[in-house]
């Protein structure tokens, strides 16, 4: 820079009374024996910090300043930014792309005087650069965070292509008790399966995902994060390391890497910051190879509380005002990855006490609970749900919790336990409320066992809620709320940003119906009478829907209206 932009930048240090005129000319002597710039010489010296040198040019330069401490430094996910500027680039120049917009690339850079530097990044990207101001501490440390997570699985992606299938091994190690990931980028030098498996999970950890697809077809893998219900695609391996993919992820899950006729299914045990994470590992042959699907249980993330997971106020009064029953039957209902264990589970948390003995049976058990006494049925060798529940009941039970209600003979037992006096809740795969009733009766159960028995029937689904960064107010086009009963004056719609990785939803909440069964509800079990029929008693009695629940989270600028029609349009 000239001498005289210097001088401009002493003079606003001494008007802010940063420096005085002795440190500025120590500086500029100091400037003119080894050269450099003015500022990091200031800087060197001790007579000005670092975030102020930045916030001074800020206001000089009129740019804005991203200090690391308030996020700002954080790069959109999803946008390719990494592709955009290489990360050796991004290491040499001390420059961050933070997102882009169109034509417009914003990036974080020191000096954004530095006309070359803005030219080759303009070259580089394709785009017109915003340049915005950091430290160069603040610098080092975003782009170590940001390529350093972001990078590692696509250069150990794009590593795979180059790698030759013979020169892989996945069973020098022996099988490990548990996977450490806190040691990832150390471990980086290991053989490259092993470190692109680790990277793989960690990743989809990082991201919140729930699931982790490992598809092989005739040409290729793909590769597929579930993350709050939807699949999302990642940059896959090549083919030909499908097969030492599979056989690590065995080999990790203690299965039989030899066996690829069957399905099987494992677990694995995964640390990550002291926090353990359970993975269920599912294999199943294909025609073109097997599929892995690992199942992430994180349980330090899962809320356990009925007040949290989405339920109105009055519907959690009825559902405590049953699950506090001595005996009976409680059903919770919907599809799969629709809530229900986790609904349960939240039961279970808060009736559980010293006063009271607990079992369950599940398939499998997705948490573990303190205090209660959990079971995993094992059909292979003759521990089914039924087998399991005819030894309970010699178990002196209080409260019996079924994974799920798949035959007519577990079904039996259920009533027949509620009946004499244990309180049972289990779950079946039904589309709301009064249809598990119908489903019971077509499976064989009597009418006159089910109608004093059954206590109360929960559907729910879930539902994606809106980023709360990110989401933005909106007036819907007129006749867009036609036949659409909204008591509200704001509505919210999904935008995008780096905390929901530009998704515009981050988490779900549950909607739900709560169906008791009264004694006009039992009378109408004993006649046999229709779902439609069931349902419109329940719906004049007060019960909420599954559809009026979700406008209900609308109104409240939980999700979007576009959202809540999508999951429930087809059950109202």
């Amino acid at each position: 820079m000239p001498r005289e932009k210097y001088l401009r930048l002493g003079e606003i240090l001494i008007q802010e009374g940063l420096i005085d005129s002795a440190h500025l000319d120590k500086a500029i002597g100091v400037q003119k024996q080894d050269g450099g710039r003015l500022g990091e010489i200031l800087v060197r010296l001790g007579f000005v910090k670092e975030e102020q040198m930045v916030a001074i040019l800020s206001k000089q330069l009129n740019i804005p300043y991203y200090a690391l401490s308030t996020d700002a430094l954080k790069p959109e996910i999803g946008q390719g930014l990494d592709v955009l500027v290489p990360r050796d680039f991004a290491l040499k120049n001390l420059v961050l792309p933070l997102s882009r917009h169109l034509r417009s690339l914003t990036v974080a850079m020191f000096d954004p005087l530095d006309l070359i530097l803005i030219d080759n990044l303009r070259k580089i990207s394709g785009c017109e650069i915003n340049p915005v101001l950091a430290t160069k501490s603040s610098l080092l440390k975003a782009i170590e965070l940001f390529y350093g997570k972001s990078q590692m699985l696509q250069e150990a992606v794009d590593a795979s292509y180059d790698l030759s299938l013979t020169t892989l091994s996945t069973s020098e190690e022996a099988p490990e008790q548990e996977l450490s990931l806190d040691k990832l980028i150390a471990r980086a030098e290991e053989a490259p399966v092993i470190k692109l498996v680790d990277l793989i999970i960690r990743q989809a950890i990082d991201e919140r995902a729930s699931d982790i697809h490992i598809e092989p077809f005739k040409s290729r893998i793909s590769l597929r994060y579930r993350i709050d219900g939807r699949l999302y695609e990642v940059p896959p391996p090549t083919k030909h390391l499908h097969l030492a993919i599979v056989s690590r992820i065995k080999i990790l899950a203690k299965l039989d890497i030899a066996e690829k006729r069957l399905p099987q299914d494992g677990a694995i045990l995964v640390r990550i910051e002291e926090r353990p994470i359970d993975i269920r590992v599912s294999i199943i042959p294909t025609i073109y190879g097997e599929k892995a699907v690992l199942r992430i249980l994180d349980r330090s993330s899962v809320v356990l509380d009925l007040n949290q997971l989405g339920f109105e106020q009055k519907q959690q009064e009825l559902i405590r005002k049953a699950i506090n029953s001595p005996y009976g039957l409680i059903f919770v209902t919907g599809p799969t990855g629709s809530g229900k264990s986790t609904t349960l589970y939240a039961i279970l948390n808060e009736i559980k006490g010293p006063t009271k003995n607990i079992i369950t049976v599940e398939d499998p058990v997705e948490y573990k609970l303190d205090g209660v006494n959990q079971v995993q049925i094992k059909p292979e060798i003759g521990l089914t749900f039924a087998a399991s529940l005819r030894s309970f009941l010699r178990q002196d039970p209080d409260v019996m919790l079924v994974g799920e209600v798949r035959d007519l003979e577990t079904a039996q037992i259920c009533i027949r336990s509620s009946l004499t006096g244990h309180l049972v809740l289990s779950t079946l795969h039904t589309n709301d409320a009064p249809s598990a009733i119908t489903r019971l009766m077509d499976i064989g159960i009597e009418p006159y066992l089910l109608a004093p028995s059954l206590l109360i029937v929960v559907a729910q689904r879930l539902l994606r809620k809106l980023c709360p960064e990110c989401k933005e107010a909106y007036e819907p086009e007129k006749g867009a709320l036609k036949n659409i009963k909204l008591n509200a004056e704001l509505f919210y719609r999904p935008k995008g940003c780096k905390n929901c990785v530009n998704t515009g939803y981050r988490g779900r909440v549950c909607i739900s119906e709560v169906m008791v069964v009264n004694s006009q509800i039992q009378e109408l079990i004993n006649q046999k009478v229709s779902f439609q029929k069931l349902r419109e008693v329940a719906k004049q009695g007060g019960m909420q829907t599954l559809y009026e629940s979700s406008l209900r989270k609308v109104e409240q600028g939980v999700t979007s209206l576009e959202e809540a029609l999508s999951v429930t349009l087809g059950v109202e």
